[in-house]
């Protein structure tokens, strides 16, 4: 038998020393040539001063400059926030703003600016904030040029708790890029936290907010914030009215992960006019709805609660399981259309008692 030479029994102890086959996903080989190849997306292109850069091919986009069909109050009823030459602008006084749609793991750009005349400072001086979760996580948006205010309430910093990591803010009325990475927080059956939110914050190609973990939710509060508490993964994002004219252009949404529908948050009060009682009471055929917090509803058949998500107005999806429900007001009844699975034959028209 041939002895291997010196050199091939080092390789063979540096190879022996490195996990080969060791793969995130066990199920593919390295180098697997039968593994899904990624889908392909056209990037887009930069913006400049004068011209917004064009989105990802599969970006949700949520403001091109010309409508306001994706943004309503925090209620849901209609903004008062104007477009005014191609930017969205806070009108001081009318509220905060937020998207229809919600999203949970996402990339999200936008580009701010703050008025070009000068007026106020510290914290009176070009505020506004972007928040995820309704309402609940602010990045701050400030006017940071040359103005001196408490560092975690900065430009970019996540408000009361991390200031940036350094201020990359360019002079007042030119056009400004965020770039955020947010990883929402993860609640279990019972509401118990599972894992704290996360988020990474790039302010004109700087990164200024590195992966951080964030500590408690801010709730756009001055202090004392508030605890985390169990809330739905995709909620709309929104910005806040600080009584200063702040501009946003060019924003726009990729979801990180893989969903069968869009979730979108509609107001209240179109909620409670589907809550009620459908079907025979006391029969198999009947269920009750109820509104949710947070835009949801809650469907009980029998002994079984599903929690369900708006796709659109009318049409709700359960959250994990594969319940449909679609509300017929159009005639003289209320009627809603239950479906479990594809099993259409399981489909159930229930017509809702009077109320």
């Amino acid at each position: 038998m041939k002895i291997p030479s010196i050199r091939l029994l080092g390789l063979f102890v540096a190879l022996s020393a490195v996990p080969l086959f060791a793969q995130p996903n066990p199920a593919w080989l390295v180098h697997d040539r039968e593994r899904p190849l990624p889908p392909v997306v056209d990037p887009g292109t930069a913006s400049t001063q004068d011209q917004p850069g064009r989105p990802p091919s599969d970006a949700v986009v949520l403001f091109d400059g010309k409508e306001l069909s994706n943004w309503v109050a925090m209620d849901g009823s209609p903004t008062k926030w104007v477009i005014r030459d191609g930017a969205l602008e806070c009108v001081p006084g009318s509220g905060y703003v937020r998207s229809l749609q919600g999203f949970g793991d996402c990339q999200l750009h936008l580009e701010w600016a703050a008025p070009t005349k000068v007026e106020g400072s510290s914290q009176g001086r070009g505020n506004s904030g972007v928040f995820f979760g309704l309402g609940r996580y602010e990045i701050q948006v400030l006017d940071s040029y040359q103005n001196n205010t408490y560092a975690d309430g900065s430009a970019a910093s996540y408000y009361g708790e991390y200031p940036p990591l350094a201020n990359a803010c360019r002079p007042p009325g030119q056009w400004q890029t965020y770039d955020m990475i947010w990883t929402a927080p993860r609640f279990d059956a019972e509401g118990k936290l599972l894992s704290k939110a996360r988020l990474t914050v790039i302010h004109n190609g700087v990164v200024v907010q590195n992966n951080i973990e964030l500590e408690r939710p801010n709730a756009g509060r001055w202090f004392d914030p508030l605890p985390y508490k169990a809330h739905p993964q995709r909620l709309p994002i929104a910005f806040q009215d600080h009584g200063n004219p702040v501009r946003y252009r060019n924003i726009w949404v990729r979801e990180l992960g893989a969903h069968r529908h869009p979730a979108f948050v509609l107001p209240d009060t179109l909620l409670d006019t589907y809550a009620g009682n459908y079907g025979k009471p006391g029969s198999w055929n009947s269920a009750k709805i109820r509104r949710l917090p947070d835009g949801q509803l809650l469907l009980s058949l029998g002994t079984s609660e599903v929690v369900l998500t708006a796709a659109s107005p009318t049409h709700f999806h359960g959250q994990v399981t594969d319940v449909q429900v679609k509300f017929d007001f159009s005639g003289d009844k209320k009627k809603a259309l239950v479906t479990v699975g594809e099993d259409f034959a399981r489909a159930m028209v229930l017509e809702r008692e009077a109320q």
